[in-house]
C-alpha cells in the first residue's frame, strides 16, 4: 500500500505547491480505510470483494468522465475570451490612429476660428445696441406708467393693472438680463433703482389681491367677479415663476413670487380665525357644547358654499375642496387639543370624546348629504390620535373615578346612619331584609358603563374596570364600617337596637351585589367575577357572619359554662335551653336569602359543636366508674341527637352538619375494653384529621380506666401515622385548645411513665 521512491519524488513537487491536495488525498485515504475495515469486518464478507472493486471502479471512471468534461468546456471558454481579447486591441489600436489624425486636423484651423470669434463678437455688440435703442421710450414712459397702474389699482381695475405692471416687469428684467450676462453688477443697482417704484406697485396689489381671498367665502356668494379676478392674476405670476425657474439662467428681484402658495395660506388662514380661538369660558362645562355646536354650524355651512360656489371660481388644479377640507380638519385637531390643555370636568371631556369619534363624521357634519362624496375626511388623519383618545378616555375615567366615589361614600354614609335608627330594616315582598345600597351602587355604575358605550369599547371597557375596583374599595370600606359599629356594639349590647337585623340586611345587600355585578360587563357572554372582586364579597359575607356568630355565641357562653357537670350528667335542661337560643336566632337568620341562610345554619351548627366539644375538653370530668361512663355516653347520645334533630329541623341536612363528631367521640368513651382503643382512635383521626395528641390524651382521661401501656400505644400510633388536612375538610378541633398535664419532676435518664 506504500509508495515507491520514485512515486514520491515525482509527487513531492505537486505537494508542496498544492498542500491541500496532499491533505485531501490523506482524509480519502483514511475514509477509505474505515469503510473497507467496516465492510470486510468479517472473513466471509471477503467473497463480494470483486463485486465493491467494479462497482468503485466504474464510479471513478465515472467521475474522471465528468471532469473531463468539465475542464474541456472551461478551456473552450477560455479560447474564446482570448480570441475577442485579441480583436479588441486591434480595434482600439485603430481607433487611437484615428484620433491622432483628428487632432492635427483641429491644430490646422485653430488660425480661422480666431478671426470668426472677432466677427461673432461685434455682431452681440450690434443685436445689443439695437435693442437698446428699440427700448429707450419705453425706458422714458416708465414713471408715467407706474402712476396710471397706482390708478388703475385705486379703482379696483385689477386686471388692467396688472398686464401694465407685467410689461414694466418684463422691461426691466430684459435689462437685467442683458447686463447680468455681460457682467456689469454695477449698472444693475442703477437699474433698480430706476424701477424702483415696482417694489410699492407690486405690494399694492398683493394686499389688495389677498384682501380679496381672506373674503372669499363671503365674494363667491356676493360678488365672485373680484374673487376670479385675483385667482386669475395669481395665475399669471404663478406661470411667470414656472418659465423663470424652467431657464435657471437668470432670476429677476422678487422672483419667484410664489404667490398660489401665498393663496393657500391665507385662504388658510382666514379658516382659522377666530372661531377656531375661543374664551376659556366656552371651553369648559355647558358653554363647550354651544362652542362645538356652533363649530359644527359654521363648518357644515362653509363647506357647502366652497363646494357650490368657489369650485367653479377656481382651476381644477387647486383642489380647493380638498384644500379646504384638510384646513378645517388640521384645525379642528389643533383646536380640540388646546382645549384639552384645559381642567375640564367629566361632562366636558365626554363632549369633546362624543363629537370627534362619532359627531364629527355623522350626517350632521362631515357626513353631511350636501357634502357628499365630495368631501371625505376618511384619508385624513384622526380628529384624535388614538395616543390623544387613550389618554382623554383615562382624564374621563379619573373624572368619573372621584365622582363614583364620592357617591358611595355618601351612599356608606347614610348606610352607617340606618344602622343605628330605632327601627328595623325594610323588607321585600318576600320578607327578607335589605336596604337601598345594592340598587343605588349597582345603578350608579351600571349608568357610567352604559354611557362610556356611547364613545369607544376601550372606554366602556375602562369604566368598567374602574367600577369593578371602585366597588372592591367600597365594599373594604364598607366592612370597616360594619367592624366600627360591631364595636360600639359590644361596648353597649342595646346599640344599635336592631343590630341582628340590620346585619341580616347586610348580609343580603352583599348576596344581591354578588349576583349583581356579573351584570355590568359589556360582554353578556363574559360574565364572571374578577377574583379579587369575589375575595371582597366573601371577606364582606365573612364578616357579618362572623358578627352574627359572636352574637349567638353570647348568648349560649353562659349556658356552656355549666358543661360538663354532675348536674348536667344526671339530665339538666342545658341543652334544651340551647335549642331555644338556637331556634330563637333561626328564626332571625330565616330573613335572609337561602343560599345565606343554609350557611349561616351550618356555620351555627358548627360553633355549637365546638362550643360543646369545647367545654367537654376544657373542663374535663374523669368518669370513677363503669356506671359513670356509661351515664356520660348516655347523656353525649341525648344531647347530640337532640341538636341534630334540631337542625335537621330548621333545614340542615345531616351531611353538613358537624354533630358526627360528637357521636365519634361518644364512640370511644363507650368502647368497653380500653385495649381496641388504638384501632378506634385511628379510624377517629382519619375522620377528623386535625384532633391532636392532647385532645386524645383528654379523652382517654376522661374515660378514667386507661392504662399507661395502652395510652402510650395509642399515641405512639397517632405519631406513626400523621393526618394532613384534606383540601374542603372543616376543622372542629384545631380551635379547640387543652390544657397541657404537668410533668413529674425526674431525674432519670429514662422516659417518663
Amino acid at each position: 500500500m506504500g509508495m515507491s521512491a520514485e512515486d514520491e519524488r515525482a509527487a513531492s513537487p505537486r505537494d508542496e505547491e498544492w498542500p491541500e491536495a496532499e491533505k485531501a488525498e490523506k482524509l480519502a485515504r483514511g475514509a477509505a480505510l474505515k469503510w473497507a475495515s467496516g465492510v470486510f469486518y468479517r472473513p466471509e464478507k471477503l467473497e463480494g470483494l470483486g463485486h465493491y472493486r467494479r462497482r468503485e471502479t466504474q464510479r471513478n471512471n465515472s467521475i474522471q468522465s465528468r471532469l473531463k468534461s468539465t475542464v474541456q468546456s472551461y478551456l473552450e471558454g477560455v479560447s474564446a475570451g482570448l480570441e475577442q481579447l485579441r480583436s479588441a486591441a486591434q480595434e482600439v489600436q485603430g481607433v487611437c490612429q484615428d484620433l491622432g489624425a483628428a487632432r492635427w486636423a483641429l491644430l490646422d484651423s485653430a488660425d480661422h476660428f480666431q478671426g470668426l470669434q472677432q466677427m461673432k463678437k461685434l455682431m452681440e455688440e450690434h443685436v445689443q445696441l439695437a435693442s437698446v435703442v428699440q427700448v429707450l421710450p419705453q425706458i422714458f414712459s416708465v414713471h408715467e406708467v407706474f402712476s396710471h397702474i397706482l390708478q388703475l389699482l385705486h379703482g379696483q381695475h385689477l386686471l388692467e393693472a396688472h398686464v401694465e405692471l407685467m410689461m414694466v416687469e418684463q422691461l426691466r428684467d430684459d435689462i437685467l438680463s442683458q447686463l447680468h450676462r455681460r457682467g456689469l453688477s454695477g449698472a444693475q443697482a442703477t437699474v433698480l433703482s430706476y424701477f424702483s417704484g415696482l417694489q410699492d406697485l407690486n405690494e399694492s396689489l398683493a394686499k389688495q389681491l389677498w384682501d380679496i381671498v381672506g373674503s372669499s367665502l363671503r365674494l363667491v356668494r356676493e360678488d365672485p367677479v373680484l374673487f376670479v379676478t385675483a385667482v386669475r392674476i395669481i395665475e399669471r405670476e404663478e406661470k411667470i415663476d414656472d418659465t423663470l425657474l424652467l431657464e435657471a439662467t437668470f432670476l429677476p428681484p422678487g422672483r419667484p413670487k410664489g404667490w398660489r402658495q401665498k393663496f393657500y395660506q391665507v385662504l388658510q388662514d382666514s379658516i382659522t380665525g377666530g372661531r377656531f380661538h375661543a374664551p376659556r369660558l366656552d371651553a369648559e362645562g355647558p358653554g363647550l357644547a354651544k362652542h362645538l355646536a356652533a363649530l359644527q354650524k359654521d363648518i357644515v355651512s362653509e363647506l357647502r358654499v366652497v363646494k357650490d360656489l368657489m369650485v367653479q371660481c377656481v382651476p381644477a388644479h387647486y383642489n380647493i375642496l380638498s384644500v379646504c377640507t384638510a384646513t378645517y380638519h388640521q384645525a379642528l385637531t389643533s383646536h380640540l387639543q388646546e382645549i384639552l390643555r384645559e381642567d375640564l370636568d367629566k361632562q366636558g371631556l365626554f363632549l369633546l370624546l362624543e363629537w370627534a369619534l362619532h359627531v364629527y363624521h355623522s350626517p350632521e357634519m362631515m357626513g353631511h348629504p350636501d357634502l357628499l362624496p365630495e368631501v371625505d375626511v376618511s384619508a385624513l388623519d384622526p380628529l384624535m390620535s388614538s395616543e390623544l383618545v387613550d389618554q382623554t378616555e383615562r382624564r374621563y375615567v379619573m373624572k368619573v373615578k372621584a365622582s363614583v366615589f364620592e357617591w358611595m361614600q355618601r351612599t356608606l354614609e347614610v348606610e352607617f346612619k340606618e344602622w343605628f335608627r330605632e327601627e328595623e330594616p325594610e323588607t321585600d315582598h318576600q320578607g327578607f331584609f335589605h336596604s337601598a345600597l345594592p340598587a343605588i351602587v349597582m345603578q350608579m355604575l351600571n349608568e357610567n358603563i352604559q354611557v362610556a358605550s356611547l364613545i369607544t369599547d376601550s372606554l366602556q371597557q375602562k369604566i368598567y374596570n374602574m367600577a369593578l375596583e371602585e366597588l372592591e374599595a367600597f365594599l373594604g370600606r364598607l366592612r370597616e364600617a360594619l367592624v366600627q359599629c360591631g364595636k360600639e356594639h359590644q361596648q353597649d349590647r342595646a346599640v344599635p337596637k336592631y343590630y341582628i337585623s340590620h346585619l341580616l340586611a347586610v348580609l343580603n345587600n352583599n348576596l344581591a351585589l354578588s349576583n349583581s355585578v356579573s351584570s355590568l360587563h359589556p360582554d353578556a357572554a363574559c360574565r364572571e367575577v374578577p377574583g379579587s372582586l369575589q375575595a371582597a364579597l366573601d371577606r364582606m359575607q365573612k364578616k357579618a357572619t362572623q358578627l352574627l356568630l359572636e352574637e349567638l355565641l353570647l348568648d349560649l357562653q353562659p349556658l356552656c359554662l355549666q358543661l360538663p357537670s354532675r348536674k348536667w350528667l344526671s339530665g339538666s335542661q342545658l341543652v334544651g335551653s340551647m335549642c331555644e337560643v338556637i331556634d330563637k336566632y333561626a328564626k332571625d337568620f330565616s330573613r335572609v336569602r337561602k343560599p345565606v341562610f343554609t350557611l349561616l345554619l351550618a356555620e351555627s351548627e358548627l360553633l355549637v359543636v365546638n362550643q360543646y366539644l369545647r367545654a367537654l375538653l376544657q373542663r374535663k370530668m374523669v368518669c370513677k366508674s363503669r356506671e359513670e361512663r356509661g351515664q356520660l355516653c348516655h347523656r353525649l347520645l341525648q344531647d347530640a341527637t337532640q341538636l341534630r334533630e334540631l337542625f335537621c329541623g330548621l333545614g340542615l341536612d345531616r351531611g353538613q352538619q358537624s354533630l358526627e363528631a360528637v357521636f365519634a367521640l361518644r364512640e370511644l368513651i363507650c368502647l368497653k375494653d380500653p385495649a381496641l382503643l388504638s384501632l378506634e382512635v385511628g379510624g377517629f383521626i382519619t375522620k377528623y384529621p386535625d384532633v391532636s395528641d392532647e385532645h386524645i390524651s383528654t379523652l382517654l382521661d376522661i374515660r378514667g380506666d386507661v392504662s399507661k401501656e395502652v395510652r402510650h400505644v395509642v399515641l405512639e400510633m397517632m405519631a406513626q401515622h400523621p393526618q394532613d388536612l384534606p383540601e374542603g375538610y372543616r376543622p372542629i378541633f384545631s380551635t379547640i385548645l387543652v390544657p397541657v398535664p404537668e410533668l413529674p419532676f425526674c431525674l432519670r435518664k429514662g422516659k417518663c411513665a
